[in-house]
């Protein structure tokens, strides 16, 4: 039977009394701010045609619901972000492989991979548009464009961080190469590529609302770009708050991997 001193347990205590603190005052500051918002809105000191309130945000969801349009919206900009999320973390990791494997490569590729990395990628839009077409495919080709290539290198980086005594030591024992890069590179860096999807899965969901802004007739950032258009504030901040709660679960749970897993390792 496993046992705990009693100096273990009070650390477990204080570490569960730290978490309830740092929640509980999380929920205070958002409820704060709400409470603060919607009595400014109340008074008058706040324009609510520019600023909106949270009643009004309410009004909207629920005329978004009652309109069957508030989930399908959802669904498309989560589906969409899902989707591109998923290809730039395979296209990040087969190339992030590839120029750990073959460093004649990196060194050839590296700077093309900066300057695409610098570039301002809305500047791109016009030309996925003409290329890929006014659809889906550009959302998700913009999204590939500002995700993948920040995947590539965070991943890389990691690979090439890798602790070298250890390398050395496989080496030493007639190692392959991929034997290295299994035994070593991926174990080590178990971390590391968890931080890079968390960084994937924020530039994924940038990419998707940058091209739904350009050509979507669907998600959330299609209702931000209506919402503008109509001056309808009520549904653009409306919007950028559901996105904002999109955000979270996904970083959550993209955390609760990263925690699970360091509990192995």
């Amino acid at each position: 039977m496993c046992t705990f001193s009693s100096e273990h347990k009070n650390f477990l205590k204080k570490k569960k009394r730290e978490k309830i603190l740092v929640i509980t005052i999380q929920l205070a500051i958002i409820i704060f701010f709400i409470g603060i918002w919607e009595f400014l809105a109340q008074i008058g000191a706040i324009n609510t045609f520019l600023f909106s309130s949270p009643h009004k945000m309410v009004n909207t969801l629920v005329s978004l619901y009652q309109g069957n349009t508030l989930f399908n919206h959802i669904w498309i900009t989560l589906y969409e972000t899902i989707l591109s999320f998923s290809i730039a973390t395979l296209i990040g990791f087969v190339v992030a492989t590839l120029l750990w494997y073959y460093p004649i490569l990196s060194k050839i590729l590296d700077p093309y991979l900066t300057v695409i990395n610098s570039l301002p990628k809305v500047a791109l839009g016009p030309l996925i548009i003409i290329w890929f077409g006014a659809n889906m495919n550009s959302i998700i080709w913009m999204a590939l464009f500002i995700s993948a290539i920040i995947t590539i290198i965070n991943m890389y980086n990691g690979f090439c961080s890798t602790d070298t005594n250890y390398i050395t030591l496989l080496r030493s024992f007639k190692a392959k190469k991929w034997q290295i890069f299994v035994k070593a590179i991926l174990p080590s860096n178990t971390l590391t590529l968890i931080n890079s999807l968390k960084i994937n899965v924020s530039m994924s969901l940038i990419g998707v609302i940058m091209g739904e802004l350009l050509v979507s007739k669907e998600g959330l950032g299609y209702l931000i770009m209506y919402g503008s258009q109509v001056f309808n504030i009520n549904l653009v901040i409306t919007s950028v708050f559901i996105l904002g709660i999109l955000s979270y679960f996904m970083y959550y749970l993209i955390s609760y991997i990263e925690k699970k897993l360091s509990k192995r390792i």
